[in-house]
């Protein structure tokens, strides 16, 4: 098999961004501004590039947004003295706290202390629970929920579908399964780790294989069968002389020998990545109409 199909995050990403930011102008024309307001605690440069990129959407798109810059050393009581005046803003329906904050904060207990109806993460443990519960009015985690979307346009049928998620976080491999799982998409899910015993063996199993491991190309064409479909959520650094700053970015996938076995793949970049900052961008939208009992 060659024929595969590049499953294109930034096309797919785009349409859903154009379809915020009609909604967006049709809740302005009511008087409301949806509003996100992004946390940054220190200086680290890949968050500083996250953060400024969803800035510079919810510009694009007519959304109201507040960006805060903590120092590195800003304590636990200080960050949450931030939270808890942002979940009091009526400006303000999103509230992100750019992960992974410094060491000495406890990031559990800043995502219990966002407002849940303000959670467009998708974090607190009120919209995991409307997650299990396939409770339409709770926020689902920005990439599993771009997965979906990934799978939809490139017209996957899920139901009956054996689908392999490999990862177990609270980001994207439990999220992703619940996801997969519930009334509408129908698959038969395993949720596997870096643990699991025999991997790849459960790997070729799969109709559908969602990497989320963290780990550079670690799935071989080996691992595949063949007509799967992959989605790659990975985003690794690897060192690359030949590149101008010095590495490359790579999924959790090794996309030249996978790719040839696919029916379908995302590649990265371009696949997965877009499509997060789209839909933390549909869910401040969601966010700002349920607040105002729309």
């Amino acid at each position: 098999m060659s024929d595969f199909h590049v499953i294109d995050g930034k096309a797919v990403a785009e349409s859903v961004l154009e379809e915020v930011g009609r909604e967006t102008a049709e809740l302005k024309a009511k008087g409301i501004t949806p509003g996100l307001a992004v946390v940054l605690v220190g200086d680290d440069p890949a968050s500083a590039v996250y953060v400024g990129s969803k800035v510079r959407t919810c510009a694009k798109l007519g959304l109201h947004s507040k960006k805060i810059v903590l120092p590195a050393e800003t304590t636990q009581e200080e960050l949450l003295a931030v939270v808890r005046e942002l979940n009091a803003d009526h400006t303000i329906h999103g509230i992100l706290v750019q992960s992974p904050p410094p060491k000495h904060i406890n990031e559990e207990e800043i995502v219990r202390a966002i407002d849940p109806r303000k959670d467009v993460d998708g974090f607190h443990p009120e919209n995991v629970a409307k997650l299990a519960l396939e409770d339409p009015t709770g926020f689902v985690p920005c990439t599993p929920a771009g997965c979906m979307r990934l799978l939809a346009a490139a017209k996957v049928q899920t139901a009956g579908a054996e689908a392999v998620v490999i990862g177990r976080s609270m980001i994207v491999g439990k999220p992703m399964a619940l996801l997969l799982m519930a009334k509408g998409s129908d698959a038969t899910v395993t949720v596997a780790h870096s643990r699991s015993k025999d991997l790849p063996a459960i790997c070729r199993r799969a109709d559908i294989v969602i990497a989320a491991v963290g780990r550079p190309e670690m799935v071989k064409a080996d691992w595949i069968k063949p007509g799967a479909v992959v989605i790659d959520v990975g985003i690794n650094r690897v060192e690359d002389a030949s590149a101008k700053n010095g590495y490359r970015l790579v999924g959790d996938v090794a996309y030249d020998e996978v790719a040839p076995k696919c029916s379908a793949i995302t590649p990265v970049p371009g696949g997965v990545g877009p499509m997060t900052i789209a839909l933390l961008m549909k869910n401040t939208l969601q966010a700002a109409r349920q607040i105002h009992g729309l």
